[in-house]
């Protein structure tokens, strides 16, 4: 395991998926990461039965944490989570906003108590606002952004299949943190950080955003074609098969016609003429990519595309990521058996990161009780 956070503890009140994406990754840099969950356990832990009889979500966001099972209303319990934030360089929470503070662990005050602690609240709107109180989950977060607007096909919108709204806010997390550890080796103090799923998704969606307030209108959707580059999507070939290609520049738009297509004369056509006449004009430059490659087997595409050298990619299921010959996985000890989880994108020259085993739920607090409250 990566062991550059091998003398920071986090202690984290977590649940769901963006906390518990940022601490997972402090954990894989070997920092040693206290969660919090209740008696029953972080709600995630019910997602889904995936992993061997376990969720999914959990086994891949919980890996190498220790689990306390606490009331934090009993004082008993909250004394040991004060211990406990009492040695920590970190405190994480993603509760309710001001779920956290009315317990007695509000990040100001803990700051306040222990000045080199770095806190991080995690929350759904903010910690101020209008919008500060409302419930927020991912496709909430998703649909109130103007995600969901653009996501999906004309005949309506989608969801994007994954938990994006959280993962962004974890990963917006972990920056913030890593800089935070950063600043304290230089001042000694610690700060708080703030981030919300709303922000995070908010700045994910600035291309969008100022389509619509600068550009006048903001990105149709297109299902699997790019809003605002054209060629780029998904076209079919003369055996059904389904193919991506990408032609970002007027270079390889003359190549794609002259080598793929098989059609030098559509480069020189005025209303093709640049990409963002041909985005205009996508439908009729749509016709004639699909008369030229409905002729062709999916193979045959492809070869042209290789030796033309333009981007193309398939259109996967889930099952042929399973099988796909990039995909790295690495395994993960969890209470019902090993899970293979992909491996972690990052790739350091000293060696690959391993993955902490799961926890079950407050599998650690007696031995968490012992050595912060000794008799």
């Amino acid at each position: 395991m990566s062991d550059i956070l091998k003398d920071v503890l986090v202690v984290a009140i977590e649940q769901a998926v963006a906390a518990p994406f940022l601490t997972s990754r402090l954990a894989d840099a070997g920092a040693r990461v206290v969660k919090i969950e209740r008696a029953e356990g972080d709600f995630a832990r019910g997602y889904d039965r995936a992993a061997h009889g376990q969720s999914s979500y959990f086994v891949w966001l919980n890996r190498g944490k220790e689990s306390a099972a606490l009331d934090i209303k009993n004082p008993e319990d909250a004394a040991l989570l004060a211990a406990m934030i009492g040695r920590a360089d970190i405190f994480v929470q993603n509760l309710a906003p001001g779920a956290a503070a009315r317990a007695g662990f509000g990040s100001d005050d803990l700051r306040a108590r222990h000045p080199h602690l770095i806190t991080v609240d995690i929350s759904g709107y903010g910690e101020d606002g209008p919008y500060r109180d409302m419930k927020a989950y991912d496709l909430l977060i998703q649909s109130e952004s103007g995600l969901a607007a653009i996501t999906g096909t004309p005949d309506g919108p989608g969801r994007v299949g994954i938990s994006l709204v959280d993962i962004a806010a974890g990963m917006y997390a972990l920056v913030g943190t890593y800089q935070a550890l950063l600043e304290r080796e230089r001042t000694g103090r610690g700060k708080g950080i703030r981030v919300s799923l709303f922000d995070a998704m908010a700045d994910w969606m600035t291309v969008p955003l100022l389509h619509a307030t600068l550009g006048g209108q903001a990105p149709r959707r297109v299902g699997l074609h790019h809003p605002s580059v054209a060629p780029y999507g998904a076209y079919e070939t003369g055996d059904g098969g389904q193919i991506v290609i990408a032609v970002q520049n007027e270079r390889e738009w003359a190549r794609f016609c002259a080598a793929v297509l098989v059609r030098p004369d559509l480069a020189e056509r005025p209303d093709f003429a640049s990409n963002n006449l041909r985005v205009e004009n996508r439908a009729a430059m749509d016709m004639e990519i699909a008369a030229a490659l409905g002729g062709l087997t999916r193979a045959a595409v492809v070869e042209r595309l290789a030796a033309a050298r333009i981007a193309y990619g398939a259109v996967n299921s889930v099952e042929d990521l399973a099988a796909h010959p990039q995909l790295r996985l690495q395994t993960v000890s969890t209470p019902a058996g090993p899970v293979e989880l992909a491996a972690p994108p990052v790739r350091e020259s000293t060696g690959e990161t391993v993955y902490g085993p799961v926890p079950e739920v407050g599998a650690d607090t007696d031995a968490l009780r012992r050595e912060f409250l000794p008799d």
